[in-house]
């Protein structure tokens, strides 16, 4: 099952956390439980954790876990589709920040990356970190040029654990699917496959400095918006040296106004910056909490760490925009019709009913005045409807609603009368008009008529394919059985148990017709029992007892 000493150590280790905060039926009823004796079975306690709820052990054991599954929870916090509102609240709360690790280490990694040493590379290099999380850890200094830079360095065997970890995990979802599927999770495996994208693309740094490349190349006309240079020449997988901006951040409101600068139109400035992300470029930074906006003195704001990217195609910019103008024109059928638009699979078996759902959101809203209103609310609101419905919407669409309702926090702290939707409606709107342009309607009209044709060529080409497989009697039809591993795994069991049953009656048979027979008289004990007797009884007699503990090590499997 797991294929490697690594693996079932770490598979042990799981366990155990596992256990410790008392999920006992995971690990009952997934492959975690081979890994246990019976007998420690019957003694399995978790800790003294009677005061936490279930929601509180599942973060905590997701922080003992460490970083892959640190990282799973906090991408889970994105998603109010899948989990329940009560484990949103608890993984939003999931730090990474962990103890540095050791400076010797740091230059060694950065020697062995740029194959030079710390003192020809840097005239200074602060040892002390100014961060460190679960992946890695990033330290201040200057270049001989005399460029200012911060060094992101990867923790050492970070990557191995997680890949391990991502083994392990879709080991144990592929082989308890039918246990994840009666606790209303589906689809787990799915989640799996796009969190390990996620974090394998985090693990290299090499993709974050190609997504500042990116962002830099989109806004390298702005003059109120700056994105800082990442050092392509000396980053690696492993390391990353990036452009120091020296700044605060945008929450620090005693230190903007000391600058001169008006805290009201930095807020303002941040929103429009992220607006034109989301509903100009579909590609936006998707973790923007307050130590991620810089304001330089001179007013510029700045953008930094880019491991986390949200896109939206251009069909589902356009539906998110229908759903936001459907809501600002109090059209309850114009949001269903967009929600249906974006959703992957949107099967609503009464629409009647999902469309005053979303009426009554209209209503909450449109008796509220701008004090009252709160993107937070109308996020959570818009989610319990995705959930309720089981719509599967991109995972870009709760990102935007995460950063907007992380944008408001900012900006009322800054703004006291800081409107959130206020700034994306125009946006919306703008961005709904050019859906209907004549140039867009054109080139629908193209894309649709180029796969329309596409289709007419190839069906003849396609029918003519599965007729001559159907006349050379080569047409397969594969049918896929899934949830039978338990059951062909016992058969498998019980096979070898009757196996070895049949030799040891052959054996005791033999060895009686042996013990019986006057040839091998010369062969035996002063007792005149055969050597080949005792031979065979003995070895009948280890057989027997191997089936014995064998039986009762794993009776309860």
């Amino acid at each position: 099952m797991f294929q490697t000493i690594k693996n079932i150590n770490r598979v042990r280790e799981i366990t155990r956390i596992l256990l410790k905060y008392g999920f006992e039926e995971v690990v009952a009823n997934t492959p975690l439980k081979a890994v246990i004796p019976k007998r420690t079975r019957l003694g399995w306690a978790s800790g003294n954790y009677q005061q936490y709820s279930r929601w509180e052990l599942m973060r905590m054991a997701a922080e003992e876990l460490g970083a892959t599954f640190i990282k799973l929870a906090q991408i889970l916090a994105n998603r109010p589709d899948l989990v329940p509102e009560e484990l949103l609240i608890e993984f939003e709360k999931l730090q990474s920040d962990v103890p540095p690790f050791a400076i010797e280490t740091v230059r060694e990694i950065i020697e062995s990356e740029t194959k030079q040493k710390i003192e020809d590379l840097f005239d200074v290099f602060e040892e002390k970190p100014l961060g460190a999380a679960s992946i890695g850890q990033v330290h201040k200094a200057r270049l001989k040029d005399g460029t200012d830079v911060v060094v992101k360095v990867r923790r050492p065997q970070v990557k191995e654990r997680v890949e391990t970890d991502l083994i392990i995990l879709k080991e144990i979802v592929r082989r308890g699917e039918s246990f994840f599927q009666s606790q209303g999770l589906y689809n787990v495996m799915d989640i799996v496959k796009a969190f390990e994208k996620s974090i394998l693309k985090e693990l290299d740094y090499n993709t974050e400095a190609r997504y500042i490349t990116q962002f830099r190349n989109y806004y390298k006309d702005y003059t109120n918006f700056y994105v800082p240079k990442a050092f392509r020449e000396y980053s690696t997988d492993k390391i990353l040296f990036l452009e120091l901006i020296k700044g605060c951040k945008i929450t620090d409101v005693e230190t903007l106004k000391r600058w001169g600068l008006e805290p009201t139109e930095i807020a303002e400035k941040g929103m429009d910056i992220y607006m034109v992300q989301i509903f100009e470029h579909g590609y936006f930074h998707a973790d923007p909490h307050p130590g991620n906006i810089l304001i330089r003195p001179d007013g510029v704001l700045c953008l930094i760490d880019f491991g986390m990217i949200g896109k939206l195609s251009q069909a589902d910019k356009f539906s998110f925009a229908g759903i936001l103008i459907g809501m600002a024109q109090k059209d309850a059928k114009k949001m269903a019709r967009n929600f249906r638009r974006i959703a992957m699979d949107a099967d609503i078996p009464d629409m009647r009913s999902f469309e005053n759902d979303l009426q009554d959101i209209i209503d909450d809203f449109a008796s509220l005045n701008v004090d009252e209103m709160s993107m937070a609310d109308l996020a959570a609101s818009l989610q319990d409807v995705i959930r309720d419905y089981r719509l599967e919407v991109p995972g870009g669409v709760f990102i935007i609603l995460r950063a907007l309702t992380i944008l408001e926090g900012i900006g009322k702290t800054i703004h006291p009368t800081f409107d959130t939707y206020s700034f994306f409606r125009p946006y919306a709107i703008r961005l709904f008009k050019a859906k209907y342009s004549p140039k867009n309607i054109t080139e629908e009209l193209m894309d649709s008529g180029g796969a329309f044709l596409a289709f007419i060529n190839s069906f003849p080409v396609e029918v003519n394919g599965i007729l001559r497989k159907i006349r050379k009697g080569k047409l397969h039809i594969e049918v896929e059985h899934s949830g039978y591993e338990s059951g062909v795994e016992k058969l498998n069991r019980a096979i070898n148990r009757l196996t070895i049953s049949f030799i040891i009656v052959g054996l005791l048979v033999a060895s009686g017709l042996v013990m019986n027979a006057g040839q091998f008289a010369g062969w035996a004990t002063e007792g005149g029992v055969p050597y080949l007797s005792i031979l065979g009884f003995v070895m009948a007699f280890l057989l027997t007892m191997m089936l014995f503990f064998s039986n009762w090590w794993s009776s309860g499997k």
